[in-house]
């Protein structure tokens, strides 16, 4: 199993280790032996060890499928005008999204990454408040379907992991629905990075890690077989019920009209559910000991790389891996 930690493929986080050679010191330190990363919107920063790229998280926007569909009708109601649309996504119709994700491909080749992690969910920023979906499970899990069949070679050789989330998709809590997806895709190395503080999210009734744990493997429990796909794991624990239920339901009154200010105070709404913090109770391994992924990465919310290394080392010490 490759243990990892989570990398934004940044010069200033690079910086934080003191280069490569930092970095190589500090996973060795956390007993982990590569990063899985993200690209930050530059160059691959200069003394950036390749070969620790062992996995390598797409690009993905949270709010895509009306943007794939080039719906119109959809983009008008909530963004006001289609180039507000363009403003704030960058681009507009299905070809600029497939862009997009082939030039974030492409960088995954390049790199020489195992795996490949690519998200299977949709949401608005107005759907994220309110919880009242758009779409179906199913519209999006076949959007996705389409657009992964199309980016994929056959002479592809890496891993492609289907990332589960909490709002309509893939969310590990419906086996047909993940069947649905695995079946449509042709892919022949596909498989599932489980997330398991995004699995406790879909749940705002946990109150609790121990809660959560039992929860995982009910949901592991109702998908038998299809459990040999989850090759990889996002291991952190979310118990973020209360304020899901304080705080959705309902668009805030003071939310800005622009759409760029919506979705920076939206993200500090999303944090507040889907909170990346460490497992701190040993019935956490449980979890690992029974998927026996081949790619754990330490998926834990961190300001620096002080409190990256303070959040692994916890979770490490409570799993007894330390």
């Amino acid at each position: 199993m490759y243990e990892l930690m989570p990398f934004p493929l940044s010069a200033s986080i690079l910086e934080e280790y003191g280069g490569g050679e930092g970095l190589r010191a500090e996973l060795k330190s956390l007993g982990c032996q590569g990063v899985e990363v993200i690209w930050a919107g530059e160059p691959v920063p200069e003394g950036f060890p390749r070969k620790l790229a062992v996995g390598w998280h797409l690009t993905f926007f949270t709010d895509w499928l009306d943007l794939y569909r080039e719906d119109e009708k959809n983009l008008l109601e909530k963004y006001g005008a289609l180039e507000e649309a363009r403003r704030f996504y960058g681009g507009l119709g299905a070809d600029y999204l497939m862009r997009v994700y082939r030039a974030d491909l492409d960088r995954a080749r390049s790199a020489g990454a195992k795996y490949v992690v690519f998200h299977v969910s949709d949401v608005s920023i107005e759907e994220g408040y309110t919880y009242r979906w758009r779409h179906s499970p199913e519209e999006v899990i076949d959007g996705a379907v389409e657009i992964v069949n199309a980016l994929l070679r056959e002479e592809d050789n890496f891993d492609f992991l289907l990332e589960n989330l909490w709002w309509p998709g893939l969310t590990m809590t419906e086996p047909k629905l993940t069947g649905r997806l695995l079946k449509g895709i042709r892919y022949p190395k596909k498989g599932i990075m489980l997330d398991t503080g995004h699995l406790m999210n879909a749940n705002r009734n946990l109150t609790s890690q121990q809660e959560g744990v039992e929860y995982i493997h009910k949901m592991l429990d109702a998908h038998g077989d299809l459990c040999k796909y989850i090759r990889g794991l996002h291991l952190h624990q979310s118990v973020s019920g209360a304020y899901v239920r304080d705080n959705t339901g309902f668009l805030p009154p003071d939310l800005p009209q622009d759409s760029v200010e919506q979705y920076s105070i939206n993200y500090g709404h999303i944090q507040k559910i889907d909170r990346h913090e460490s497992w701190t109770i040993p019935e956490a391994a449980s979890i690992v000991e029974r998927l026996q992924p081949d790619y754990l990465t330490h998926e834990l919310s961190a300001r620096d790389a002080a409190a990256r290394h303070r959040a692994i080392l916890t979770q490490r010490r409570a799993l007894g891996w330390m």
